[in-house]
């Protein structure tokens, strides 16, 4: 992978991180406290591990996939860029979604945008390399975990 790539996706990345993690200071106000969650709620400290990993995961596997539509000169190099980019905007404002709207049916819809985009991401990684799409299967099988939790905790706290 170039680095000039991994370096635009890893900025891409940092920066949905940063938004994201400027709304998420809201996970330790009464309002998150009080809600009812779900026994499957993990512990908060696996949240910050979980998407520091994943964010670099994303980054990384999106720089090979990118530089290898690039490089076969196909069209699904803007195409798997714009994807991306619209992930991580679905990514980003699910925190402040969540977490500053406090919107909990919204926050599950734009929980399972994010799983559905993940998921298509993994796909479109996969048609310029197979390790950077099963790269991402992580990253969609969270988000899908991350509906199914913002679902649980919207039922329970309506």
């Amino acid at each position: 992978m170039r680095l000039r790539t991994l370096l635009g996706t890893g900025a891409a990345t940092a920066a949905t991180a940063a938004v994201g993690g400027a709304a998420s200071s809201g996970a330790k106000d009464a309002w998150f406290r009080a809600l009812d969650k779900p026994p499957f709620q993990p512990p908060p400290i696996a949240f910050p591990i979980v998407w520091t990993l994943l964010y670099v995961d994303i980054a990384a596997a999106s720089a090979t996939a990118i530089d290898g539509l690039h490089e076969d000169g196909d069209v699904r190099d803007r195409a798997f860029r714009a994807a991306l980019a619209a992930n991580l905007v679905l990514n980003a404002s699910w925190t402040w979604t969540f977490f500053r709207g406090h919107h909990l049916p919204a926050a599950t819809t734009v929980a399972g945008l994010l799983a559905v985009s993940s998921a298509d991401l993994a796909r479109r990684a996969s048609a310029a390399s197979r390790p950077a799409g099963l790269a991402l299967a992580p990253y969609a099988a969270w988000c899908t975990f991350a509906t199914v939790l913002s679902g649980a905790i919207w039922r329970r706290n309506r």
